[in-house]
């Protein structure tokens, strides 16, 4: 079973139904569900969905759904060890190193996915496109 870890965006795709990209979200949970891959997420990316989102969707709705994610996803935590990584790495966006050290926080990981292949330069893991990920799994 492969490893991977979700970036917001994702997030984002599949819960806004944000078309053409959850066409590919809804696959990588759907193998999630039948436990071909296993997902992780930072626990900062799951309050930022839900703040992204809180706007567009109904709050118990929302909610809800964040919810049900979490039979299917592995939040990581954001913790101190994550921040002082994340502060003194050599990435230049802040936000971007904490996703990254957490990612690598994460044994035997084998793949990020992301829509912003460019935010993750340097990862120290495979970075795939959501498209790139489900040809690969």
């Amino acid at each position: 079973m492969k490893s991977v870890f979700v970036d917001t965006n994702i997030l984002v795709d599949l819960l806004a139904d944000r078309k053409p990209f959850s066409k590919y979200a809804i696959e990588l949970f759907s193998k999630a569900e039948s436990k071909k891959v296993k997902l992780y997420t930072s626990s900062h990316s799951f309050t930022v969905t839900h703040y992204l989102l809180k706007k567009h969707i109904n709050e118990r709705s929302l909610r809800e759904a964040m919810f049900s994610l979490l039979e299917y996803i592995t939040l990581i935590a954001i913790d101190t060890d994550i921040i002082k990584k994340g502060l003194t790495s050599k990435h230049k966006d802040f936000e971007d190193a904490i996703q990254i050290v957490a990612a690598n926080s994460i044994s035997k990981l084998d793949y990020i996915v992301t829509r912003d292949l460019k935010d993750y330069k340097d990862a120290g893991v495979i970075v795939l496109t959501p498209d790139e990920l489900i040809k690969n799994i």
